[in-house]
Order: structure tokens, then sequence, then C-alpha cells
């Protein structure tokens, strides 16, 4: 790492499948995942604004990783200019093509809200799932959120044209939206349908068969019939069509993948509202575990995993269902403020590197 975040440089050669960095918050434990997330995902559970992570003093920060198969991974986020991708030292035209040799799926004490947050969070939980499944996705995403802040403006807008100029640009956006839309909701709808069984499964285990897990996809827009795209594309199309006098009054629209919410359900009850802390404790767990089964699944090797803090966050109980799960077959980054939590053989084959000491090498 170069100019990332606190790191003004960084070199780490990982010895042992599984990394525990020590030390107190704010030395740096986090940024160190952050920046394997960067490479492996493109993505930071962190931060939407490459700004924030480019050292204060710096132009540019550069992250680069060599993948078991020898893959040489960069990237390098600029100030100015947006990120440049590189692949065995090739400059790559698609960002996207970066992702492969470094799945992962990270975990930390951030996601322990997706229960009781927002559904926002749920949404970009589902999205980070979708993605590891077909990367072109975060395509589809981007595309949608500049169409939604397109029209938005155009809203606001258009008193500076007639009514009529108007919705000939709005019946752009609709088809345009709509076909977007449709490809959106037909894949969370099949990544949920994917974990459903996974997490249940870990859900009544962790619940010692007390608990009968439900996720429910509710979309944003009505779905009708069966899933397939023509139909679902003309239905979004007239919705779109039929909400424009509230749209007009409101500045909102309300039909769209960005209104999009994942229902978790225990025993048929929606677990934000009457779940125990442990009950939602639990659903985030069981979720977080059906995700690295199911991209190991899917790719025929498992991903790495990050854990960041989140061991903290547990119960013992919990704590030693998530190191036993992970088991040997993962490659694991782990962050923490003590040893604690890693007994036995966790502990003898771990790598162990105090945060401090990154730091002061940096």
């Amino acid at each position: 790492m170069h100019d990332f975040r606190n790191y003004s440089r960084l070199k780490l050669e990982l010895s042992n499948q599984r990394l525990l960095i020590i030390g107190r918050n704010g030395t740096g434990k986090s940024n160190l995942l952050e920046a394997v997330e960067l490479l492996g995902s493109l993505r930071s559970h962190r931060s939407g604004n490459d700004q924030d992570l480019i050292n204060w003093d710096a132009k540019k920060a550069l992250l680069r990783a060599v993948a078991n198969d020898k893959e040489k991974l960069e990237l390098e986020l600029r100030r100015k200019g947006g990120r440049l991708a590189r692949r065995n030292e090739k400059p790559l035209s698609r960002q996207l093509d970066l992702i492969g040799p470094l799945r992962c799926v990270g975990f930390s004490s951030l996601d322990l809200e997706l229960v009781r947050g927002e559904p926002a969070l749920r949404r970009n939980w589902l999205d980070r799932v979708v993605q590891q499944l077909e990367p072109i996705y975060s395509d589809l995403i981007t595309r949608y959120s500049k169409l939604l802040r397109q029209r938005s403006q155009l809203w606001r807008n258009w008193r500076d044209g007639s009514s009529k100029e108007r919705d000939i640009l709005l019946d752009a956006f609709d088809i345009q939206m709509a076909l977007v839309s449709t490809r959106i909701h037909r894949r969370r709808s099949r990544a949920l349908g994917h974990l459903q069984p996974i997490a249940s499964k870990w859900q009544d285990n962790l619940s010692g068969r007390q608990e009968k897990l439900e996720l429910i996809y509710l979309p944003g827009s009505q779905l009708e019939g069966e899933e397939a795209e023509e139909p679902w594309r003309l239905s979004i199309q007239r919705q779109l069509l039929a909400q424009r006098t509230d749209e007009a009054r409101l500045g909102n629209c309300k039909v769209g993948p960005h209104r999009d919410e994942v229902g978790l359900f225990i025993n048929g009850v929606p677990a934000r509202r009457f779940g125990s802390a442990g009950q939602q404790r639990s659903l985030v767990l069981a979720l977080k575990l059906a995700e690295l089964e199911l991209v190991g699944n899917l790719y025929g090797k498992p991903p790495l995993l990050l854990l960041d803090d989140v061991l903290a966050e547990l119960d013992p109980t919990r704590q030693l269902l998530l190191l036993e799960a992970v088991g040997e077959k993962h490659q694991c980054l782990v962050s923490a403020t003590h040893l604690e939590s890693f007994e036995g053989s966790w502990y003898r084959h771990s790598q162990v590197i105090e945060a401090e000491s990154l730091r002061s090498n940096s």
C-alpha cells in the first residue's frame, strides 16, 4: 500500500492461512482489511468516496497484491481523473476485469446494523452479494443511480421547458429506467432465493432448532406475473407513467429498485421490530455465513474472509461458531483489539501482527 488512509507505505507478506491484526482502535487495522476488500471487489463498506481513502498529503493511493494463482492486481486511486486498474501489469479498460483472483466476503461491526438499520443497508448488502455472483451487476447499479439523479434534476428544472417537452424527456427516462430496473430486480430476487435455504440452515443451527428464518424480497415495483424481462419491463414502465402526478408534487420517484426492501422474518414475525438483540445478531451471522458459502459453492473455491472488529460484538458462543464455521478452509484476515477470543489452534496456526508495528514501518 502507498498513501492509503493512514499508511504512507506498507509491504506485508502473508505467511499463513490466518492473519490476526491486533491493536487498539485508530491504529489502522480496518484500513488494511479495507485495502484487500477494494482489490477484491472494487468496493469499500466504509466509504463510497475515493477521496476519503487517499492519504491527506498525497495526490493518489496505490494498492498492489499477488493472489495465490500468481495474478498481480493493482488499483490506483487518484484525486483527479478517477481510478486506474492493472492486472499482471497491463492497464484494464474495465475495472471489473480486476475481480476474480481475490474474491472476498467482508464482515464488520457495521454489518450488525443490517437487521435494525435502514432498508438501504440491506439493499447494499444484497448488492454486494449479487456483485460477487455477477461482477457486471455493478454497471447496472451505476447506470440506474445515474438515471435516477438525472430524472430528479429534470423535475427540478422542468419549468425551463413546456410540459410537453418535459413529458417527452420523461418518456425516454421511463423506457431506460424500466429496462435497468427489471434487470436489477431479477438479479436481487434470484440472489435472495439462493441465499434463503443456506441462511435458514445457519439460523436453525444458531438457535438450537428454535428459529425459522425467512428472507423475503419486497420490490419497489409491482412485478406482475412470473419472472421474465418483457412483462416486468412493461409493467414498470406503466407504473412510472402512472406515478408522475405524485412525482411532480413530491419530487421523488416512487417506483424502482431504490425502493426495494429485504424482509427478514424469524418464526413469521419481522426481526427488525420483534427480534431480541441476540436473535438479530444471530440473523446477521447467518446472512454472512450464507454469503460466504454461496460464493464458495459457485466458484468452487472458498473466498477470502475479512473479519473487521466483529468478534468483540458477538458473545462467546457466536464467536466460537463463526471461527469453527470458517475452519481451515478459508483464508482469513481478522482484526481485533485483543487476543482473548482466539484460543487453541486458531492462535497457534495464525500469523499475528500488532497494528502499531505496521504503522511504525509505514
